[in-house]
């Protein structure tokens, strides 16, 4: 594996990870405020919703960082990421929630990515073999 490869894979995992973790801290700092966004874009039970951000911004991205089970985890990142953008970030009138939504859609790729080659030489995934 050349050095590229090596360490631009961390990374890659790394840049998309703190995004999630920070979103999910930032989520678990403001309950009520997280559930109410959710229930204003018409979602059912938002509480289920407020707990699955939860556990899918820190947990994944917390995974995705160390990289344990990253294939899995990856492709579970990417559908979430997809589903966010499809119910959060769906009024293209507004410019900025559109370029949130292809924001989106680049995140789950990098996820899909990670999921297809899995987490790298340096990862939990990698020393288990």
């Amino acid at each position: 594996m050349d050095k590229l490869t090596v360490y631009a894979v961390p990374l890659g995992r790394l840049f998309l990870a703190v995004l999630f973790i920070m979103a999910g801290i930032s989520k678990a700092g403001n309950p009520a405020g997280t559930i109410g966004y959710i229930s204003s874009a018409g979602l059912p039970l938002p509480e289920l919703g407020y707990a699955i951000a939860l556990a899918a911004e820190i947990g994944g991205g917390l995974l995705i960082l160390v990289g344990y089970q990253t294939r899995l985890v990856a492709f579970g990142m990417a559908i979430f990421t997809i589903a966010t953008a499809v119910f959060f970030h769906n009024n293209f009138a507004d410019q900025t929630q559109m370029i949130s939504f292809m924001k989106n859609f680049a995140i789950a790729g990098g996820f899909l990515v990670l999921a297809a080659h899995g987490a790298g030489a340096l990862s939990i995934d990698n020393r288990k073999r």
